[in-house]
């Protein structure tokens, strides 16, 4: 039997105790009470709730900012979607007062991606995007602000070569994904039909939604705990502070006639009033930040202001479930806790912390992680136990902090006098310590589980495109047939500068006479591509090439081709080329037959190859021109030299880079917004440690003082501070790598990959105690203000 348990019973048997179980009334009576101490309190009172405040804000911000998630999504892809071009109509639509030709104007510029659309109006009434106000007439454009900033500064000047336009308006935040987007509307009269350009009645397309890969949502599942579980121990944190002083407060009021329950619910009604605050601060925080994200790109994420708008119902559940919990923790908190007339009693003997009850909790984590079955079935109650699995092991962690750093310290002796200092005070109270950094424990384990995940899984959405950028770095595309074109091309992407080397062919189709498709309607055909003999010689391994030879390419990796060009294509056929039947050629009886080879952009060619000796393309009317471009890479902007010619040329005209590896568009978005929250999340944890290192040192304000006072240098107390930060740090890293190593495990084996690098810690790790070791160095000057001479008042 404790000190504690002696007391407990006794408050259970007096009169105070029995006015206690009044009701609801006597709850909501002593939490008004509290509130009313709480904001009488004077400077240190108001100090104190200040601090809690902040760090309850802080976290009510990241809480609303995620709960403005989907409706941030959904505005984005309701104007993505309300600008994209009707099209599929462009066969049965005709000319007319309400039409609209229109061809895509996208572009890339260094790293940025420009989006766009040539337009040539029709008629007299034709549909007008959404977010600008007019059409641009012919040699005009409409541009995003941001694009319009670009052009306008010394970063942009090559730029402007491509866009030699007249601006005559700017696009409005309806016709925008985001502030930051580059977007741009051009005048056209030299768009038609016959040469790309679909014609449309109206602005507006919705695609039918894709299911998620299930590996996905187990990574958003992953990312969405690790992000929330931090904000939700710290702001269990920051309404406990001030504990120290709040129960020499408690004392008082129980000199004066309350009893322990009383006190607790003053206690709560303290820490209620702090939060109430810290939900006001936090909706400041929240706006403010969302402002923010309308003029600063964090990591190319930004947002209008009116998107991060929290949905009703969630926003409803932060604001009533932060008070709540506020109130329960320090209920919680105090269950321990005996306060008498003359002070406060914690404990009758010292009793050491349970590790058995403790270590439950991240095994029932793991074990719902390891019956949660395969990624490729996973439901909406997959989700959740998945999501409960994580949660249930980063908790765990937060459980296991305390007795870990108290069963550390428990064992330390001797030392220099700052570390001995460090090391009793740890050992007298470490529950302090263990609450300031299990914020940080849980986001770098977190962070640990949710880089191994991204790389273990990166492998699924990164696949090779078997594209040789060492032959060709830049492709080229016009959706119509013209010699002139194709010599053109070759002729001025051969004299830009950076280019070393151009191939270009004109593609077309070709089907024998009076071919007619199969039983299941379908028309089989053979490639037809005519090219100069330097050209061809990078579709096919040709023995000698001179202008009038015709090849026939056989050897590629689909069987049914070769044997389509067997039956088909044999030399001396009489060939209809493209959709028209007008358009007639003879296959020359001496074509060879050579083998294919894979051309830079990774296709293996089969079909016939032709000089322009032999087909004359002037009168096709069904094909395309394409361009494989070979640039100097050490000529700077090449690539962008290369696309302003090819704008030149036509602005319809698609550019694109080679590479050899391509990453899945769903991955890298969610990826680039996972590490943003991430980086946000730190950030903010990093925030709140300061605070709670402040209030900390306010908390022992008068014992710095004394020690001061009786001779102690100002270095010694530092020091013994920063030691008082740093163990329970390292013990926290450590457990923060070992919790999330094992976490990143269990995710991996969940969907079949395993760990490919064991030491991905070792970053994350680093930017931990880089944080802690800013927040400590930032708590310096406080503390040196606290060892004055004034924090000996008392009252």
């Amino acid at each position: 039997m404790t000190l504690v348990d002696h007391r407990a019973d006794r408050e259970r048997d007096t009169p105070a105790a029995a006015l206690s179980h009044a009701g609801p009334s006597s709850w909501l009576r002593d939490l008004l009470l509290g509130i009313r101490f709480a904001s009488s309190g004077g400077r240190e009172g108001w100090i104190r709730t200040l601090l809690t405040a902040a760090g309850v804000g802080l976290g009510a911000a990241l809480l609303l900012g995620a709960a403005s998630v989907p409706t941030f999504l959904h505005e984005r892809d309701v104007r993505g979607e309300g600008r994209q071009l009707g099209v599929g109509t462009t066969g049965q639509l005709k000319p007319g007062d309400r039409t609209m030709l229109a061809a895509d104007a996208s572009s890339d510029y260094r790293d940025n991606t420009i989006g766009g659309y040539l337009l040539r109006p029709e008629g007299a009434h034709p549909p007008l995007p959404p977010g600008i106000d007019k059409l641009p007439g012919p040699g005009e454009m409409v541009l995003s602000p941001a694009l319009k900033k670009l052009l306008d500064s010394p970063e942009g000047k090559l730029l402007k070569e491509r866009y030699a336009y007249r601006t005559v308006g700017t696009i409005h935040d309806a016709g925008l994904t985001d502030p930051f987007e580059l977007f741009l509307y051009v005048g056209s009269d030299r768009l038609s039909a016959d040469r790309g350009a679909n014609r449309i009645d109206h602005f507006g397309m919705m695609y039918p939604s894709q299911p998620l890969d299930p590996v996905l949502i187990v990574l958003i599942a992953l990312a969405c705990v690790v992000l929330l579980v931090p904000v939700a121990i710290f702001i269990a944190t920051a309404v406990r502070f001030g504990g120290e002083r709040r129960d020499r407060r408690l004392a008082a009021l129980r000199l004066v006639g309350a009893d322990v329950r009383m006190t607790r619910r003053m206690a709560a009604g303290e820490a209620l009033f702090g939060t109430l605050i810290g939900l006001a601060f936090g909706v400041v925080f929240f706006l403010a930040a969302r402002q923010l994200l309308g003029v600063v790109e964090v990591w190319r994420l930004s947002a209008f202001p009116a998107d991060l708008t929290p949905e009703p119902a969630l926003a409803v559940l932060i604001m009533l479930a932060v008070p709540l919990a506020a109130v329960a923790v320090t209920v919680f908190a105090l269950r321990s806790v005996v306060i008498e007339p003359l002070g406060v009693v914690r404990s009758g003997r010292t009793r050491d912390r349970r590790l058995w009850w403790r270590i439950p909790v991240p095994v029932l984590g793991a074990l719902l992680l390891l019956t949660s079955g395969s990624a490729d079935a996973v439901g909406t109650r997959g989700v959740v136990q998945i999501s409960a699995g994580i949660a249930f092991v980063l908790l765990g962690l937060v459980l296991v902090l305390p007795w870990l750093v108290e069963s550390t310290v428990r064992r330390l002796r001797g030392g220099p006098v700052p570390w001995q200092l460090a090391v009793r005070r740890l050992q007298l109270n470490s529950s302090g310590a263990s609450r300031a950094v299990a914020g940080i424990t849980i986001a770098v384990a977190g962070g640990i589980a949710l880089q191994m995940f991204t790389v273990g899984i990166n492998d699924d959405f990164t696949k090779a495109t078997g594209e040789d950028p060492s032959r060709a770095q830049v492709g080229v595309n016009a959706n119509f047939a013209s010699g002139e074109l194709a010599e053109q091309m070759v002729r001025e992407f051969g004299t830009t500068k950076g280019v070393r080397s151009v191939y270009g062919t004109v593609d077309t189709w070709a089907n024998p006479v009076g071919a007619k498709p199969d039983a299941q309607g379908v028309m089989h055909s053979v490639t037809l591509s005519v090219g100069s003999c330097s050209s061809l010689r990078e579709l096919a391994k040709l023995p000698s090439c001179t202008d009038g030879d015709v090849f026939r390419v056989t050897g590629t990796q689909y069987p049914e081709a070769d044997e389509q060009l067997e039956k088909d294509a044999r030399p001396g056929a009489r060939l209809a080329i493209g959709d028209s039947r007008t358009t007639q050629w003879t296959l020359p009886k001496d074509a060879r037959t050579v083998a294919t080879r894979r051309d830079p952009a990774g296709h293996t060619y089969g079909g016939i190859l032709a000089t322009p000796g032999a087909f004359d393309v002037r009168h096709l009317k069904s094909a395309s021109t394409n361009a494989q471009i070979r640039i100097d890479a050490s000529v700077p902007d090449a690539v962008e030299y290369t696309r302003n010619t090819a704008f030149r040329i036509d602005p319809a005209m698609h550019v694109w880079n080679y590479s050899s590896m391509s990453r899945d568009k769903e991955y890298a978005t969610i990826r680039k917004g996972l590490f943003t929250a991430a980086a946000l999340t730190m950030a903010l944890i990093a925030a709140a440690m300061l605070v709670s290192q402040i209030e900390q040192l306010r908390d022992r304000r008068r014992l710095l003082s004394i020690l001061v006072a009786y001779g102690t240098r100002r270095a010694t107390l530092a020091w013994s501070v920063l030691w008082q930060t740093a163990i329970p740090v390292a013990l926290g890293l450590s457990l923060a790598i070992a919790g999330g190593l094992g976490l990143g495990w269990l995710m991996l084996r969940m969907v079949g990959k395993p760990v490919t690098d064991w030491l991905l810690f070792l970053p994350l790790a680093g930017v931990g105690a880089a944080a802690i070791a800013a927040v400590t160095l930032l708590s310096m000057p406080p503390l040196w203000r606290l060892m004055r001479a004034g924090g000996l008042r008392t009252e």
